[in-house]
């Protein structure tokens, strides 16, 4: 892969899957992944190896969005460990990377000490991203910019 993405978007793709944000359609070649707070919706394309999301960092930095990463997680093609995927459930990652001016690995700092004060081992879930980005990086796949814009955030419905 030509551009790798922050390792910190592999915890963002967990927490996807574990909140069943991930909805693959194999037959379509697509599929839709809902943002952490569930303002927006993105779209992931593939064809023949070939890549495509309408994510901020998929379509304007040329990387791999967490969109993307979810959807190689589920069709198998980066290694997925149900366990740790599930200790990222319920993570508005939006919200934290705010506080933290998108700085990633402060944001991702943050949710480690609050799984670690659970007594989570969080050593070991250190260790499965960085066999989950090296096994990234030699996916042998291109990423092509999406011919969708990425989404604008919806406005929240007032609860009734």
């Amino acid at each position: 892969m030509k551009k790798m993405p922050p390792i910190e978007k592999i915890p963002e793709a967990y927490s996807a899957i574990a909140d069943g944000r991930v909805a693959i359609d194999e037959g379509d070649e697509k599929a839709n992944v809902s943002s952490s707070d569930r303002s927006k919706g993105y779209i992931v394309g593939w064809k023949d190896g070939i890549y495509s999301s309408n994510d901020n960092a998929s379509y304007w930095q040329g990387t791999v969005g967490y969109p993307i990463i979810g959807v190689l997680l589920l069709q198998g093609k980066l290694p997925l460990d149900d366990a740790i995927v599930t200790l990222f459930r319920d993570i508005n990652w939006k919200e934290i990377n705010a506080r933290h001016k998108n700085n990633y690995h402060l944001a991702l700092a943050e949710i480690y000490a609050g799984l670690e004060a659970k007594g989570v081992d969080v050593e070991a879930i250190k260790k499965n991203i960085q066999a989950v980005y090296e096994n990234l990086e030699r996916l042998q796949i291109k990423i092509k910019r999406s011919s969708l814009r990425p989404p604008i955030a919806r406005k929240k419905q007032a609860e009734e």
